[in-house]
């Protein structure tokens, strides 16, 4: 989803609210390390407070893994909250993002925001025991006959 910016950078107090959702088809094409098992839907807001564009929105979705110690497989539901500054000209300043063509690709937002918040560690549990090194078996399942 494009989001306009023009009103927003022109009219003080300007607001814009949004909805949308990124099917696992559209994010298998962008993102080849995870498995979506849900759509990432976005909402939030975009306003001009004070002559400053700010962008917040909410991401939500489930991702299919294999565990990292264990190798089961499960899927997890994610839950983030993000908050950029928008100006039109480019800064020194990392944290703000440049807009200068007045237009915000909002899927490209979402999903690198996302992206970035996700563990790098993925266990099915807190306390996954994993796999024995011998037999392969599953810890959590039950012990192995292995000494």
């Amino acid at each position: 989803m494009i989001l306009e910016m023009k009103q927003l950078f022109d009219i003080p107090g300007e607001r814009k609210e949004f909805f949308f959702e990124i099917t696992p088809e559209e994010l298998k094409e962008r993102v080849f390390s995870y498995s979506f098992a849900s759509p990432l839907a976005v909402k939030g807001e975009a306003f001009n407070r004070a002559g400053v564009v700010y962008v917040e929105f909410s991401c939500r979705f489930v991702l299919s893994h294999i565990c990292d110690r264990c190798l089961a497989e499960f899927e997890r539901e994610y839950r983030y909250e993000f908050s950029h500054i928008c100006v039109r000209d480019s800064s020194t300043n990392d944290e703000l993002i440049v807009v200068s063509d007045n237009a915000l690709d909002l899927n490209e937002l979402a999903v690198s925001d996302s992206l970035l918040e996700l563990p790098t560690k993925i266990l099915c549990r807190e306390d996954c025991k994993g796999m024995c090194f011998v037999c392969g078996q599953n810890l959590n399942e039950g012990e192995c006959s292995c000494s």
